[in-house]
């Protein structure tokens, strides 16, 4: 790391979820202290809160994020593991059934992803941060119930953050100003940036959004016998001819979650009853199949905001000086596809590299940590508007001819991807962001892809791990 001076610097983090945690240990050693304003009062052990909303539905960490989130808190990935997360090998201990067959299933095991629910991640990660900057230079402040409710400063500069307390005391909805050096918006899907900027007098930053309109559905199950319990999870994603899906992937404990999930028209149903039904209308009957080994531990509870959005923060003249925007405040995706919390953790790396390179804080340096952060996000962005495409509302940002082929070839591929295991492994590099796009089109995947004839994945769920 470059030498510098914190020069009494101060930060605050707007959200105290899991990118704003992260965006703390992204800032320890580069300023003096730390703000943290979040809306909740964090719960006692490791249970649900009100501010995440997605909290009860499936939760990965796929690759990328996990070796993020080690290099950003070393030994977090174990402590997952020690608290109860599930490891699992994407085309091992996953069976996915494509719209052309099920995907073959290969010993190959360099995906490793993290199945665990959110309150336990959330903890995990929180407690570690907090330890990380006890044994710090840099002083970390959390303000619970505490509400952002703008910024301060003009159309060039962000000086600090107006915060009113949530408690209900006598006075406690009066606003004070808090100054910062640096303000990072990490508050989530909920962002209210663009109402802040116009506030100052600054332009919103340009939005994209593919909405495919998924809404879906999640209860959790235990097997009635854990000797008969499923080797692997199962994943049915929905294609344009059957627009429904299904995940079934065990968590911590012992017990496994159910997400469900349908575009306009084929949203599953909060009714338990019905959303037993539902699961038989999936691409393929066998989670339905699973049910009737398991019994279930919860009620269901749906989710409907799903549209990818992206805020480009990192263009140029979007973004005043002394204001960052981390997680799905700047870049959020339809959940379904699991990535929200790599790219998180992707994001926060990015920046804490951004600050060590560039000598900590400085004039210029967030528009170059916000320019990183994009970087970060965009192939997570690719997939998951390239996916959801073909469901786009008729108001979303129009899709270009180099997206329109690119659509075209990602399909090709990931039917490809389930029989072969050289283009499969590609695949799942590029999907685990541990690799970029640009691995989808080198000379070897690209002439599989598109020469090789296509042909059927398996008829049935395989029981047989083949070696690569």
């Amino acid at each position: 790391m470059a030498e510098h001076s914190n020069g009494g610097h101060t930060a605050i983090v707007i959200g105290g979820g899991l990118a704003g945690m992260l965006a703390v240990t992204a800032l320890i050693g580069h300023v003096d202290t730390v703000t943290v304003i979040e809306r909740d009062r964090y719960p006692e052990g490791r249970a649900f809160r009100k501010g995440v909303p997605q909290a009860r539905h499936l939760h990965i960490l796929l690759r990328g994020g996990s070796l993020a989130l080690e290099e950003l808190l070393p030994g977090t990935v174990a402590a997952l593991g020690e608290a109860g997360a599930r490891r699992l090998y994407l085309s091992r201990d996953l069976l996915t059934r494509t719209p052309t067959g099920w995907q073959r299933r290969f010993d190959e095991r360099r995906h490793l992803t993290l199945s665990v629910t959110r309150p336990v991640l959330d903890s995990v990660v929180r407690e570690r941060v907090l330890r990380a900057a006890a044994g710090s230079a840099t002083r970390v402040e959390v303000l619970e119930a505490t509400e952002a409710t703008g910024l301060t400063g003009d159309a060039g500069r962000v000086t600090g953050v107006r915060v009113r307390s949530r408690d209900g005391a006598p006075g406690g909805r009066s606003e004070r100003e808090l100054p910062a050096a640096l303000v990072v918006d990490a508050s989530g899907r909920g962002s209210r940036a663009p109402q802040w900027f116009a506030a100052l007098g600054r332009s919103a930053p340009q939005e994209e959004t593919v909405d495919a309109g998924i809404a879906y559905a999640t209860r959790m199950y235990r097997p009635k016998d854990p000797a008969t319990a499923p080797d692997a999870g199962v994943n049915v994603p929905g294609w344009p001819e059957c627009p429904r899906g299904a995940a079934y992937v065990p968590v911590e404990d012992g017990k496994w979650l159910l997400t469900l999930s349908g575009v306009r028209g084929h949203h599953p149903p909060t009714d338990a009853a019905e959303f037993t039904a539902f699961s038989a209308t999936v691409g393929d009957p066998y989670v339905h199949e699973l049910l009737d080994r398991a019994e279930p531990l919860s009620a269901v509870h749906g989710f409907r905001d799903t549209c990818n959005r992206r805020r480009h923060f990192e263009r140029p003249g979007a973004l005043p000086e002394g204001f960052l925007v981390l997680g799905d405040a700047g870049c959020t995706f339809n959940p379904v596809y699991g990535q929200g919390m790599s790219v998180a953790a992707l994001g926060a790396l990015a920046v804490r590299t951004t600050l060590a390179d560039g000598g900590g804080l400085r004039p210029g340096i967030a528009a170059e940590a916000q320019r990183a952060v994009a970087r970060a996000v965009e192939p997570a962005w690719l997939a998951a508007v390239g996916a959801d495409r073909p469901y786009a509302s008729p108001g979303d940002t129009k899709a270009g001819v180099g997206e329109r082929l690119s659509t075209w070839y990602i399909a090709r591929l990931s039917a490809r991807a389930s029989i072969d295991p050289v283009v499969g492994a590609a695949f799942r590099d590029v999907f685990s962001l541990t690799a970029p796009p640009t691995r989808l089109v080198a000379p070897q995947i690209f002439l599989r892809t598109v020469f090789l004839p296509r042909r059927p994945g398996l008829p049935g769920p395989p029981a047989a791990i083949e070696a690569v």
